[in-house]
């Protein structure tokens, strides 16, 4: 207590768990629509683990205005820190990124916000969501994914850049 300052306004750091770290789910919908305005009809650029596919299979980006991916390795992408700060540092500013690297995210979040970029440590917003589509806690129930076109082909054309070593 003796370092907060009463007179700011705190906000949550639950961004990528709005669904599983809640008992009472009554707020998601309401937050769901709240996390979409971030990207809404904007450019983003969604830096991930090779594996983690965010917004594919599901409407999560459907109102962004364009979708770009940088894919990392999908464990220990801190050893290719240096290569991947420089990747997203060839796109524009105005660009929202987006980060789903496990520990590597804050990190690149902060140094990026501090050069300008916003950046946004996405975690497992992916995850969170697509267990609200379902109504279940259980991540082994979330089995719902919808057809919207080619998926792959959709995926595959959003990628600008692989950092795999």
């Amino acid at each position: 207590m003796k370092v907060i300052n009463k007179n700011t306004k705190y906000y949550s750091s639950w961004i990528s768990r709005f669904y599983t770290t809640f008992r009472n789910k009554s707020h998601v919908p309401f937050y769901v629509k709240k996390l979409k305005k971030l990207w809404e009809n904007r450019d983003i650029i969604v830096v991930e683990g090779e594996k983690t596919r965010n917004g594919i299979g599901n409407d999560l980006f459907n109102n962004a205005k364009s979708i770009k991916r940088i894919i990392c390795p999908a464990q220990n992408s801190f050893k290719f820190y240096d290569k991947i700060l420089n990747a997203v540092l060839t796109v524009d500013k105005n660009n929202l990124i987006l980060i789903s690297l496990g520990p590597t995210a804050p990190v690149l979040a902060y140094d990026l916000s501090k050069l300008g970029y916003q950046a946004v440590d996405f975690g497992h917003s992916n995850v969170q969501y697509e267990l609200f589509l379902n109504r279940t806690a259980n991540i082994t129930q979330t089995n719902r994914k919808k057809e919207y076109g080619n998926v792959e082909e959709k995926y595959n054309k959003q990628i600008i850049l692989k950092i795999l070593n």
